[in-house]
């Protein structure tokens, strides 16, 4: 099934937009583990977090996270220190997708988590108990989601946790993220350099808020950017977020959309302004690549993306999956070094009746549907799959007045 998408030349409205998934995720853990009477308020309803949500529910031996990265790295530490056996599985894209660095690391602290078909990769086994905890290095170049899974049962430990991490650390705010919200829940950390050393201690229960998601945010920053006009209200933001994707703001400021913030929202404007040349090191916001690789291409904007390290390993290759989609709609990118992406202003001739593959990753979906702003006929294959961070975005742009065709 495809969608076929036919956009309205400009956008003026309010948008509620879904909890962010990150802070859902971290927050159901560290629910979980001061075993607190107070739930959640404002859980994004995601794939990701109703698997967690599941997974915590049903109590089961057998632990399915589809297609959810996030749940099963946060869910493999959890588990390695709840006492029990279970098994942790999901699509056979998750099962190609690397996390023998964590479960070597959890191993080292005093976990006891085998594998089930192929090494490096789940299914996993986890037979759970109290971990020992200790010293530990980590290069600061992995997934901050394998950093900050271990970071979260780090005050469970017997010996609690210094984590030292080498070389350059990618993803610095998710980081701090996790760190601000096991705060949130009563547990300091000491981060100082490269390392962070947590004590045993006791998290607190505590009533939590999620905030709305920056990320999911970032398609009606390109949205705006590419529509004739538009004024957009997006509720649920604040400034001073502790989400890094909220550098979305900053950095369409030279693609055309200022933003103005309000009491517990934010009012997108587009504006004429447009850089040369667009520059980002990616290396603390990768979720927001494909978002700004297709609207600095249909805004005309050649552009140098660095610090893409990660991208390699999300549901899908994102590099390579943007070079080949971008190329249908009529531009050439090249990469290097497994983590720079650039567009010199080269094109070729563009498929008359482009079909968006999504490699059964949201954010391909997400960041190409705006795209029919400026290309009629497009149409996004398996549009499904934003149901893994952003279930209501097809309902969102329909209330806008996007029209959205079924065909098979």
């Amino acid at each position: 099934m495809k969608y076929k998408i036919t956009a309205p030349k400009s956008v003026h409205s309010t948008i509620k937009l879904p909890a962010s998934k990150s802070i859902s995720n971290r927050a159901l853990i560290l629910n979980n583990l001061c075993n607190s009477p107070y739930k959640i308020q404002n859980l994004s309803d995601c794939d990701d977090t109703m698997v967690m949500i599941k997974a915590f529910e049903e109590n089961s031996e057998v632990i399915d996270v589809m297609a959810a990265g996030t749940s099963m790295r946060f869910l493999t530490a959890y588990y390695s220190q709840i006492p029990g056996e279970r098994i942790i599985t999901g699509t056979e894209r998750m099962k190609k997708r690397p996390i023998q660095i964590l479960v070597n690391a959890l191993n080292a602290l005093g976990a006891r988590i085998s594998y089930v078909e192929t090494p490096g990769y789940p299914p996993l086994k986890i037979q759970g108990s109290v971990l020992d905890g200790g010293e530990i290095f980590l290069s600061g170049a992995i997934s901050s989601q394998f950093i900050s899974a271990i970071l979260m049962i780090a005050p469970t430990m017997e010996k609690g946790l210094v984590m030292h991490l080498e070389g350059g650390i990618i993803s610095i705010p998710y980081i701090k993220l996790t760190l601000k919200m096991m705060s949130d829940f009563g547990v300091k950390a000491d981060w100082k350099g490269n390392t962070i050393t947590i004590y045993p201690q006791h998290y607190m229960p505590t009533p939590y808020i999620v905030e709305s998601d920056w990320s999911g945010a970032s398609y009606w920053y390109e949205i705006a950017a590419l529509s004739d006009s538009a004024e957009i209200k997006l509720e649920g933001l604040f400034a001073n977020s502790p989400q890094g994707d909220s550098k979305v703001a900053e950095l369409f400021i030279d693609l055309g959309v200022e933003t103005k913030y309000e009491e517990g929202s934010v009012v997108l404007t587009k504006t004429n302004r447009r850089t040369k040349k667009f520059f980002h090191n990616f290396v603390d916001q990768p979720d927001l690549a494909q978002t700004f690789a297709v609207t600095c291409c249909l805004l005309d904007i050649p552009f140098l993306f660095t610090g893409l390290q990660s991208l390699k390993i999300k549901e899908t290759d994102r590099i390579e999956a943007l070079k080949v989609e971008l190329k249908k709609l009529g531009y050439v990118l090249y990469d290097s070094q497994d983590s720079i992406l650039e567009w010199n202003g080269e094109r070729c001739e563009p498929e008359s009746e482009p079909v968006i593959s999504t490699y059964e990753d949201h954010r391909m979906a997400m960041a190409f549907a705006p795209a029919s702003t400026r290309i009629s006929n497009i149409c996004i294959a398996h549009p499904g799959v934003v149901s893994k961070s952003y279930p209501n975005y097809w309902n969102n742009l329909k209330n806008v007045g996007f029209l959205i065709e079924k065909e098979d």
